[in-house]
């Protein structure tokens, strides 16, 4: 037999997988409310520069920090929408998307025995990467307060230990759709310094916000202990296009790469060029998108009860805590029974208890449909 690595063992299939999983060997029509993958196509002028792109013959290896008209780009795009200036040629690094963006921030930074603080009920797909590192993830106990998802100071004092080397900050917060506002995350930066530890904050959801909400990105307030790790995924529905990047101090970045040049050497050139288009183009694509995501967000609060209103992100959380049913059973329920797939709290960590996760990012008829068989579920549970 080839030998399995130990750490390996250690790794489980995200939710979603899991769950896809079942659904396959699951009869009857479905309909699933589950995935985090916008149903709009790439703007057409996103897709025409791909198409210049590959005509023009870029199609050979690129540049591993990434293409110098992207990292220009990025750039311009954070001091136009963060306030933030980074340097192109020594701060920002082009990663194979947001998911490797993560992967190569954590293997650069930890060491063996190390931890993570990641917040209680957090992405799941952030835990298998900290432990490939042979670092230890360690949760940190949200609260719900008038409905919404918070990480308080004194849950971060709580869990911390001399092992913990970072913190992994998810603004808009997958999945409980809250946006930290700029106070919030003042308190979590001086937990920070006071603490020695390093925040790496995807913002990954920061074009999609509601009511007045707004993003502001970690780095805004603590600039050097502070990795940035962003993609054009769902911003411009570029979800199989796989680029993103990330934005740190030069000695970092350069540490970063090493890893990038190791493994993935940055997306294909072509997509590059396409992506620098995104970012510089015109942004009209990004407000329409937004838009309609409000309108997907408006259809879910009205046609369901028991609705956490999502700040940010596509999915809104159902609190069913006083059902006192576990959630993976309501999840599993609503399957069989009734063909609507959803994401039970838990998959998310113990502090998801009690609650569903329910996207909005497809609409139309699917949301429709769904919703439909959702709240016929839900009323009969």
């Amino acid at each position: 037999m080839i030998p399995v690595a130990a750490r390996v063992s250690a790794l489980r299939p995200t939710a979603v997988n899991s769950i896809l999983a079942e659904v396959r060997t699951t009869p009857g029509p479905l309909v699933s409310l589950m995935r985090g993958e916008p149903d709009l196509p790439t703007p057409a002028h996103i897709v025409e520069a791909a198409n210049k792109a590959l005509a023009a013959g870029r199609t050979m290896y690129p540049d591993n920090r990434g293409e110098p008209r992207l990292r220009e780009a990025i750039a311009e795009k954070l001091w136009r929408d963060n306030g933030l200036r980074y340097d192109p040629a020594t701060e920002i690094l082009v990663t194979t998307g947001g998911t490797f963006g993560i992967y190569a921030t954590l293997a650069a930074m930890l060491n063996e025995g190390d931890a993570v603080l990641v917040a209680d009920p957090i992405y799941d797909a952030y835990l298998s990467p900290i432990r490939l590192t042979g670092a230890t993830p360690v949760p940190v106990r949200s609260s719900i307060v008038e409905s919404r998802f918070a990480l308080p100071v004194a849950s971060l004092e709580e869990a911390w230990t001399p092992a913990c080397k970072a913190l992994l900050l998810n603004t808009p917060w997958n999945p409980t759709g809250t946006v930290f506002t700029r106070a919030e995350l003042a308190e979590i930066a001086a937990f920070c310094e006071r603490r020695n530890v390093t925040l790496i904050s995807d913002e990954i959801y920061e074009a999609i916000v509601y009511d007045g909400h707004s993003h502001v990105s970690p780095a805004a307030l603590l600039r050097e202990r502070t990795v940035v790790v962003n993609a054009l995924s769902k911003t411009y529905a570029m979800t199989g296009w796989r680029v993103g990047y990330v934005a740190a101090p030069a000695e970092f970045v350069r540490a970063m790469l090493l890893v990038l040049q190791q493994s993935s050497r940055g997306p294909s050139t072509f997509v590059q060029d396409a992506a620098a288009v995104a970012l510089t183009g015109p942004q009209d694509c990004v407000g329409e998108m937004q838009a309609e995501y409000t309108r997907r967000r408006k259809l879910v609060s009205t046609s369901l009860e028991r609705v956490m209103m999502p700040e940010g992100g596509f999915f809104a959380m159902l609190d069913l805590r006083d059902l006192r049913i576990p959630s993976d059973l309501i999840r599993k329920r609503l399957l069989t029974e009734f063909g609507v797939v959803v994401i039970h709290g838990a998959a998310y960590g113990p502090g998801g208890e009690g609650t569903l996760r329910v996207s909005f990012a497809s609409g139309g008829e699917v949301l429709e449909r769904g919703l439909a068989k959702l709240r016929h579920g839900m009323a009969a549970l």
